[in-house]
């Protein structure tokens, strides 16, 4: 009886360890064929470009960082994202209604013209004004009119002065007795009246007594009553307060006179366009009252100050003027030609780019009739066209007439997408899962972070933020602006508030904050303060 029982006893064993081994062999050949299928999949699989770790529409074929040194993710062959899946389509007949023009984004030197009023004004380095520095009467007047034009030299006035005559006199006795009386002095007596002498023509120098009139002093010997005052510089006849029998004081401005060779172009640029205009840049100017002339100028200086009332900057112009036909005070417009870079850039007409507040977005064209909006980072704009940074390509056609009319067809195509067949339960539904409601919020990936408030813009509703590292987007520590779902969120925050925030992807690369509150650390800085 033992023997039988023991005899099963092994067979069961036996029955066991044999299907031990079929089940442990089965198993390793199939994790060896999941090995070598997973190996020849990965080795199938073809890298077409490399995409920006932020999601914003800009490809590289090779792999680069960007500029918050992240590195760009690999896009295998299968995986890239269609484009049919945010393009709008639109039959023939509609795109032919609504009129629809495209253009494709070229290359093209960028120019921008900065156009701005101007006036004519004297150079201020070539200005003279005549003050006597002695009080006298005119006698006679040489230059009468306003505008008359004089040279260096010119008799201007004859003037009456006791301080001139009395000088005169001075200047005569010396000089006498250094030449008469050399016999009956002295050697220091005579030095004495010959710095007496000197002293009395430095004195008529020093009132700005011409030259020409010393001589004559010297030449004649002879005190003159009347002294003439001479011009010191070439120029035009701006004022003439002078008239025959005025009494004059020191200091009183006889004269003013410009030389308008060279003239002055002040112009009044608006303050957002003084980055374009630079020292050194050349200017075309035009007047109306020659029409037909056309005159260039250089910008020689900028001035430091903007005017508030008209928030525009004076830019100064230097410009010759030989024929003498600008004069003071005309009118003139000025055109300031300022290339973007010397290379040509990537541009679209302005009227292709749809602004919405937070992002600028292009229609491009895809054919029969579909258009992908398209997300674009753009930069200067200039006389029709802005430059594109990123999101397009060079030869994609965008729209640039009815794009508004397609977007908003698209929009009420979007509109009508959430009625079924039936529009009561439909409405319902839309009511308790519509595009606002939380359940769609909950079915998109939510991403939690930590950081501080460093600006707020409730006209925006946006929030600038200084977020530490965001592992399930494998984002680093950075600064960043972030719409805000709902603008009441911002209500109880304040800038400086270390806070916690949640973030979702509304659309391909822009991430909004549905949940923000302040973080415990803060909460407890401000009850111990309100304490």
């Amino acid at each position: 009886m033992q023997s039988i029982v023991k005899l099963i006893m092994a067979g069961i064993a036996v029955i066991i360890a044999l299907a031990a081994g079929y089940w442990w062999g089965n198993t390793q050949s199939q994790t060896s064929a999941g090995v070598a299928l997973s190996a020849a999949t990965s080795a199938e699989k073809k890298i077409l470009y490399y995409r920006n770790p932020m999601g914003l529409p800009d490809t590289s074929p090779v792999p680069k960082k960007d500029s918050m040194g992240m590195d760009y993710l690999p896009v295998y062959e299968g995986e890239e994202p269609s484009s049919d899946q945010t393009a709008v389509t639109i039959s023939t007949e509609k795109v032919q209604k609504l009129g629809v023009r495209t253009e494709a984004a070229a290359l093209r030197e960028l120019m921008r013209t900065v156009r701005a009023v101007a006036t004519v004004q004297p150079d201020e380095r070539q200005l003279y004004t005549l003050t006597p520095k002695f009080e006298g009467w005119i006698q006679r007047l040489y230059v009468n009119t306003t505008g008359q034009v004089v040279k260096k030299g010119d008799a201007l006035m004859d003037i009456y002065s006791p301080e001139l005559i009395t000088a005169q006199h001075e200047y005569l006795i010396a000089r006498k007795g250094v030449h008469h009386g050399a016999a009956d002095v002295g050697l220091e007596a005579q030095a004495g009246m010959k710095r007496l002498a000197e002293g009395a023509l430095q004195r008529l120098r020093n009132w700005d007594i011409s030259e020409i009139e010393l001589q004559r002093l010297q030449r004649e010997g002879e005190v003159r009553q009347y002294i003439t005052l001479r011009s010191k510089a070439d120029g035009l006849v701006l004022e003439k307060p002078s008239i025959e029998g005025k009494r004059f004081m020191p200091g009183e401005v006889l004269y003013q006179i410009a030389d308008l060779s060279n003239v002055w172009i002040l112009a009044d640029v608006f303050e957002q366009d003084i980055g374009m205009v630079h020292p050194g840049q050349v200017v075309t100017i035009r007047v109306d009252a020659y029409p037909d002339k056309v005159f260039n100028g250089e910008v020689a200086f900028i001035y430091p100050m903007v005017t508030p009332e008209t928030r525009t900057a004076i830019v100064r112009i230097k410009l010759p003027n030989p024929d003498g036909l600008l004069k003071p005070a005309m009118y003139a417009r000025v055109e300031f030609a300022s290339f973007h870079s010397k290379d040509k850039v990537l541009t679209v007409p302005d009227s292709a780019v749809l602004d919405t507040g937070i992002r600028q977005v292009v229609l491009v064209d895809l054919g029969a009739g579909r258009f992908e909006p398209r997300t674009v980072k753009l930069g200067m704009h200039a006389d029709g066209y802005v430059e594109v940074l990123g999101g397009l390509r060079v030869g994609e056609k965008v729209v640039v007439k009815a794009n508004f009319l397609i977007d908003a067809e698209s929009n009420f195509k979007s509109a009508l997408s959430g009625f079924g067949p039936n529009t009561h339960d439909a409405i319902a539904h839309e009511r308790e899962t519509g595009p606002g409601s939380q359940a769609e919020k909950s079915s998109r990936m939510t991403h939690r972070g930590e950081g501080t408030i460093k600006a707020m813009d409730f006209a925006h509703a946006t929030v600038t933020l200084a977020h530490g590292p965001i592992a399930s987007l494998q984002w680093p520590a950075m600064l960043m602006d972030f719409r805000v779902a709902d603008p009441a969120l911002l209500q109880s925050l304040k800038p400086g508030q270390k806070i916690i925030f949640e973030i979702i992807e509304e659309s391909a690369g822009e991430f909004v904050i549905v949940h923000i509150q302040p973080s415990s650390a803060s909460s407890a800085a401000s009850d111990h303060g309100g304490h």
